[in-house]
């Protein structure tokens, strides 16, 4: 139900945007992937429009080498994507993907870290209407069994949802 609910979201959403072409990042560089102790897969993005796309490389490698089925790892694919792209638009460097399978690979957990709230929004959020934005936390919900956030005591912040991972 979650699926179809954001399905049609999108297709509304489609329907508004006329086809034009857009400019792509292409991604960095991917940084090197550290393993934590508690199997947490972390990764240092760019702060830019290509870290949701490196995000999502990531993220597809990680969760494929741990046999998470297809339709979760699109659903961590977008949930990520959002958290990613709400980092580079409202919050400063340095950002960090983290991405976890939990409880033997029956949930994920998918985090950004970034380096606190910006003194000014990002580029893409200067240069849009406020029709053409604000609809990631309906996502996120619409996906995660759980969502939130944790600031750390240096100011840093800590994005985070929860999926189903089967």
């Amino acid at each position: 139900m979650t699926t179809m609910i954001v399905d049609e979201q999108l297709d509304s959403l489609l329907e508004q945007w006329p086809d034009e072409r857009v400019p792509v990042c292409a991604p960095a560089e991917p940084e090197p992937v550290v393993w934590t102790a508690d199997g947490t897969a972390e990764c240092a993005l760019a702060h830019d429009a290509s870290a949701p796309a490196a995000a999502r490389h990531l993220i597809q490698t990680v969760l494929g080498a741990q046999g998470v089925s297809d339709e979760a790892v699109d659903s961590v694919l977008l949930v990520a994507s959002e958290l990613v792209t709400n980092a580079v638009e409202h919050a400063q460097a340095p950002l960090t993907l983290h991405v976890r399978p939990q409880h033997t690979g029956e949930q994920v957990w998918v985090g950004v870290t970034d380096g606190g709230p910006a003194m000014v929004e990002g580029a893409w959020m200067r240069s849009c209407s406020p029709e053409e934005h604000g609809r990631g936390r309906a996502i996120i919900t619409a996906l995660a069994h759980d969502h939130g956030h944790h600031t750390h005591t240096n100011g840093h912040a800590t994005y985070w949802a929860q999926l189903a991972a089967a």
